[in-house]
């Protein structure tokens, strides 16, 4: 009897021993389950996850996308309508247009457009920086607002030096002004593919990032440029390029102002009426420019 009864202790003590070590060993479920955020957070912690969050492009206001649509739409349904009159017809279209899916960005864009014409209307006829005329730099500013400051720039100068030396290489050849063109397109074309192939190796990563359409105006620019160029020695015309390109500059700081877009958006009447009368005011004047002061600083 003392024997079976040593035996069954035995046993159970066994038991409790196995049960223990049992405990102490993780089931595959549980070691599943703490595996789990680790493989999460190194999946986020990869190269091309971490490459991908660098070359993410900061969203402007010439791409149409959700979340630019979201943050205006957003914005006017905070700031509820009166009822109709003649001094916010405009409010009213511009809500029921964007309520049947025109984006607002756009709306914004349209606004802003005269606004940029009237800064350089006045960068020429009231200051006397000269520029490409008005259509050129108007249509740069928007460019550089797609693409960045930094990358629009780059492309402009890329295209503009590869456009001049492809005109001088060009004068060898007798050939009429549209094939002409064309073929300094081609090398246009050429010198901006050669851009987006080095991009990765200069480490300018938000080169790849770009849209096409706002490369495809800047490469189209390239004509006007030329045409401009032809007329005029290579000094000044790098002259004025530099000064086109300082005054899109400005232009595409204006049209970031988000508080500027959101003011137009609000307040449509009074942003077409300033334009408006800007420009009367502008066309008034008669004297000398800013710039001309200095010039004929001497002789006064």
């Amino acid at each position: 009897m003392t024997l079976a009864l040593l035996l069954i202790s035995s046993f159970s003590f066994k038991a409790e021993v196995v049960e223990s070590k049992a405990s102490i060993i993780p089931s595959p479920e549980i070691k599943i389950e703490e595996d789990q955020p680790v493989t999460q957070e190194a999946e986020s912690a990869t190269p091309s996850a971490i490459v991908e969050r660098v070359v993410e492009k900061k969203k402007d206001i010439t791409e149409p996308t959700s979340e630019i649509k979201d943050k205006l739409g957003s914005y006017l349904s905070d700031h509820p309508l009166k009822p109709l009159t003649i001094t916010n017809f405009l409010q009213h279209a511009i809500r029921s247009a964007i309520k049947n899916g025109v984006p607002a960005n756009t709306i914004v864009l349209i606004l802003l457009f005269p606004l940029v014409a009237a800064i350089i209307a006045g960068s020429r006829h009231v200051v006397g920086v000269r520029g490409f005329g008005i259509f050129l730099p108007a249509v740069l500013s928007v460019v550089l607002v797609a693409t960045g400051i930094i990358e629009g720039i780059l492309l402009f100068l890329v295209i503009i030096m590869v456009a001049t030396a492809a005109r001088m290489a060009l004068r060898k050849l007798k050939i009429e002004y549209l094939p002409r063109m064309s073929l300094l397109l081609w090398f246009v074309c050429l010198g901006v593919l050669l851009t987006l192939f080095l991009s990765p190796i200069l480490n300018l990563i938000a080169l790849t990032t770009l849209s096409i359409f706002p490369i495809l105006i800047l490469i189209l620019l390239a004509e006007n440029f030329i045409s401009i160029h032809i007329t005029m020695s290579m000094k000044e015309a790098l002259r004025m390029t530099f000064e086109t390109l300082f005054i899109a500059l400005i232009c595409s700081l204006v049209l970031n102002l988000e508080f500027l877009q959101k003011f137009v958006l609000l307040y449509p009447e009074i942003t077409v009426i300033t334009i408006a009368f800007l420009n009367l005011f502008m066309g008034k004047y008669v004297g000398l420019r800013i710039l001309e002061y200095k010039k004929f600083k001497e002789i006064f």
